[in-house]
């Protein structure tokens, strides 16, 4: 009698994003929308003054570069791919809880303690109509901690552990690191981050991830402990 071939790392990641797919990608758009909301809107009425972010060395020798935009959009893509991985509803379920409360937290602190990189970025140059769009909608205070940044931080950190249990190669775990890398460093390249609102959101970024992955596994033995306990009775 032969064996049946293990399931390749593809195959079972292909098998999760088409699990309850409908729901996930509606969940994204709601969330989105209404996380934008919320961002307008603190960012248009600020409890205190704005302050601003003073710009380091770093800031100066990265530089403006444009090229790094695509990078920076790239987050939406990469924000989603932890979703589309979920294995099952309650997984979901936790994990949007989690990217919830990390915004949750970054609103609140944009609404108490607004900041700015208007002054430090001074001038910003010349960069076209997308440009233009972006710098409008991050023109006053949501500036530290960049949510850029710890959005990508918490997904880097979700997608590491989620193809490490998947058992995907060396080169898929190196293009998660790198994608993640590119994302936060394209906050500093277009101007719209400086070194302080990026370790700010990278430390708010891995806190969440150390947390919730810790949540989730410890959620995971107990569930199985009871799994186990309910098959001996």
């Amino acid at each position: 009698m032969s064996q049946a071939r293990p399931t390749s790392w593809l195959s079972e990641a292909w098998r999760r994003i088409r699990k309850l797919a409908w729901l996930k990608a509606l969940g994204n758009v709601v969330f989105l929308i209404v996380f934008f909301q919320l961002y307008l809107a603190i960012q248009q009425h600020p409890a205190q003054t704005v302050i601003q972010i003073p710009a380091t060395s770093i800031d100066h020798w990265v530089g403006f570069q444009p090229w790094a935009v695509g990078l920076y959009l790239s987050l939406w893509v990469y924000t989603a791919l932890p979703v589309a991985l979920q294995p099952d509803l309650r997984s979901l379920a936790f994990y949007g809880w989690t990217i919830g409360l990390l915004c949750a937290v970054g609103l609140t602190i944009f609404y108490l303690a607004p900041t700015s990189v208007s002054v430090a970025a001074g001038q910003r140059p010349e960069g076209g109509a997308l440009f233009a769009t972006l710098y409008a909608v991050d023109d006053n205070g949501n500036a530290c901690p960049s949510l850029h940044v710890a959005a990508a931080v918490l997904s880097g950190l979700w997608l590491h552990h989620m193809l490490r249990r998947l058992g995907a190669p060396r080169w898929a775990m190196l293009a998660n690191q790198g994608w993640c890398a590119g994302i936060v460093f394209s906050t500093m390249a277009i101007k719209q981050h400086l070194l302080i609102d990026v370790l700010a959101g990278g430390a708010l970024g891995a806190v969440a991830g150390w947390w919730s992955l810790r949540t989730s596994a410890t959620r995971l033995d107990t569930g199985r402990s009871a799994r186990i306990d309910a098959r001996k009775d």
